[in-house]
C-alpha cells in the first residue's frame, strides 16, 4: 500500500540524517500540519535526536475555534515536552450550570493538583512554534504538501523522509491518502468562539447548558474571556445559543467583542488504526473527542510524547499500541456529555445528580484530569452514582414522572452514563505507564 509513497531511498537508521544539509528536503520525520499537535510532536521527536521538518500551507499567526482552556493535566504534558507557557489567565476548576424556569442545577469543583490556564489560541501556537524552532525543528510555513502516488512534495520540491506524520486535523488529507479512514464517527456538532472584553467574573471555567447546546466561558486575560458555544442543531449560530442562556447573556450584554467570530466542526471519531507502514496520525487526524470535554490538546500532547518515544526506538508499532488508550477516557466522557445534550430529560437528571452530590462531581473531574485513580473513584462513588442517576427522586410518583418524560431511546444512554465513565476507561491506568 505504501509503495506509492516512496519518493526515493529512505535511510535505514533513525537519526542518521541529523547532520545532513539543513536546507535540503531530507529528514527523519516529515510532519504535515503545523498546529499544536504537529508542533508538539516535532518537539518530542527533536528531543529524541531526530531531524524533523514541519510543513504547513498556512502562515502564522494561525488561529482556530476552540475553548482556549488548558486543564492541569494538559499543562503537565507540555512541561514534559519542556514547554512552560507564559501569559494567559489561570483558573482553578470547573462549574456546570443549568438554569431554567423549572430547574436550577449548579455544580462546581476545584482541581486537586495545580491550575488550568486560559490562553489565546494564537499565543499558544506562537509559543509552541518558538520552542520548536529553538529545539532545531525546521518550520516550513506557507508550504503546501502534495501527497502523490509516488512522490511527496513540499512547496513543489520532492521530500525524502523515514517517517511521515499526519497532524493536519479532523479533515486530514494524510488520513485519506494513507487509507486510514476506517472507523466510526460517533458524534458531530458545530462549535463557535467569540472573545469579549470583560474582566472574568469567576476563576472557574463555566459550562452553561440549555436546550440548544452548551456555552463555556474561559478567562484568558485580566480583562478578557473566551466564550465557546457548541450545538448539534443545524443552522444554529452563536447568538442563538446565547439567547437560551439568560444568565450568561446578561453577563455579556453591552460588552465589546474582540476580533472576529470563528467556527468549526467538533467530532468524536474512532479509527481502527492510526499507522500504516511508515505513516502515523496524531491529534484530531488520529481520532477525536467532542470539544465539550476540553481534552483535545491534552490528548494530542500525550500522543506527541508517545510518538517521540516510539519513533526514537524506531518502533512505530509501539505508537499504534498505546494510542487508543489515550483517547479512551476522553471519548467515554464525550459519549456521556453528548448524550446529555441530545436528551434534555437525561441532561436534567445528570446535572441534578451532580449538583446534589458535589463529591461525585469532584471525583469525576479528578478522574478526567488524571488526579484520581479509576479504581478509587469506582469504589468510592460508583454505586451511588448509578443509583442517583437512574433514580434521582426518592418519591415514587416523582420517579414515574421523570421516567415518562425520558424517551425510550434515551433509557439506554441513561443506564450507560455511569458505567461508560468507569468501565470504558479501565485501560487508562496502563496508559499512564506508557506515556
Amino acid at each position: 500500500m505504501l509503495d506509492r509513497a516512496k519518493p526515493g531511498p529512505i535511510p535505514a537508521k533513525v537519526g542518521m540524517l541529523a547532520e545532513a544539509n539543513r536546507d535540503s528536503l531530507l529528514c527523519d520525520v516529515l510532519i504535515v500540519g503545523g498546529g499544536p499537535a504537529g508542533l508538539a510532536a516535532a518537539i518530542a521527536l527533536r528531543r529524541r535526536g531526530l531531524d524533523v521538518m514541519v510543513a504547513d500551507a498556512l502562515v502564522p499567526p494561525i488561529d482556530k475555534a476552540c475553548g482556549e482552556g488548558l486543564m492541569p493535566d494538559c499543562r503537565r504534558e507540555l512541561l514534559r515536552l519542556g514547554v512552560d507557557l507564559v501569559g494567559g489567565c489561570e483558573f482553578s476548576g470547573i462549574h456546570f450550570a443549568l438554569r431554567s424556569p423549572r430547574n436550577e442545577s449548579l455544580a462546581s469543583a476545584e482541581f486537586r493538583e495545580g491550575k488550568g490556564l486560559g490562553v489565546r489560541r494564537v499565543d499558544l501556537h506562537r509559543q509552541l512554534a518558538e520552542h520548536a524552532e529553538a529545539e532545531g525543528v525546521r518550520l516550513k510555513w506557507g508550504a503546501r504538501v502534495d501527497l502523490g502516488s509516488s512522490t511527496v512534495t513540499v512547496a513543489g520540491r520532492a521530500c525524502r523522509y523515514r517517517y511521515l506524520v499526519g497532524a493536519d486535523g479532523e479533515a486530514s488529507r494524510v488520513r485519506r491518502w494513507a487509507t486510514l479512514e476506517d472507523g466510526s464517527l460517533r458524534s458531530e456538532r458545530l462549535g463557535f468562539r467569540r472573545h469579549y472584553r470583560v474582566a472574568p467574573w469567576s476563576d472557574l471555567v463555566e459550562v452553561h447548558w440549555c436546550d440548544l447546546g452548551q456555552a463555556y466561558v474561559t478567562p484568558v486575560a485580566e480583562h478578557e474571556v473566551c466564550v465557546a458555544a457548541v450545538t448539534s442543531r443545524r443552522g444554529a449560530h452563536f447568538d442563538d445559543i446565547l439567547q437560551g442562556l439568560p444568565y450568561l447573556r446578561e453577563k455579556l450584554a453591552g460588552k465589546p467583542t474582540l476580533g472576529r467570530d470563528r467556527g468549526a466542526a467538533t467530532t468524536t471519531r474512532r479509527l481502527l488504526r492510526v499507522t500504516r507502514g511508515n505513516i502515523a496520525l496524531i491529534g484530531d487526524a488520529s481520532g477525536s473527542a467532542d470539544a465539550v470535554t476540553g481534552s483535545g490538546l491534552a490528548s494530542a500532547f500525550r500522543q506527541a510524547s508517545l510518538l517521540g518515544e516510539a519513533l526514537g526506538r524506531d518502533s512505530i508499532a509501539d505508537y499504534e499500541a498505546g494510542h487508543g488508550k489515550i483517547l479512551r477516557l476522553p471519548q467515554a466522557m464525550a459519549a456521556a456529555l453528548v448524550a446529555m445534550d441530545r436528551w434534555p430529560a437525561l441532561r436534567n437528571r445528570a446535572l441534578r445528580m451532580m449538583a446534589g452530590s458535589p463529591e461525585i462531581f469532584a471525583a469525576m473531574l479528578a478522574l478526567h484530569t488524571g488526579e484520581e485513580r479509576l479504581a478509587r473513584v469506582a469504589a468510592a462513588h460508583g454505586a451511588r452514582l448509578a443509583f442517583r442517576l437512574l433514580w434521582p427522586e426518592t418519591n415514587p410518583s416523582a420517579r414515574a414522572q421523570v421516567a415518562s418524560h425520558l424517551p425510550s431511546e434515551a433509557k439506554e444512554p441513561a443506564r450507560h452514563f455511569s458505567r461508560t465513565v468507569f468501565a470504558e476507561t479501565a485501560s487508562l491506568e496502563s496508559c499512564r505507564d506508557l506515556v
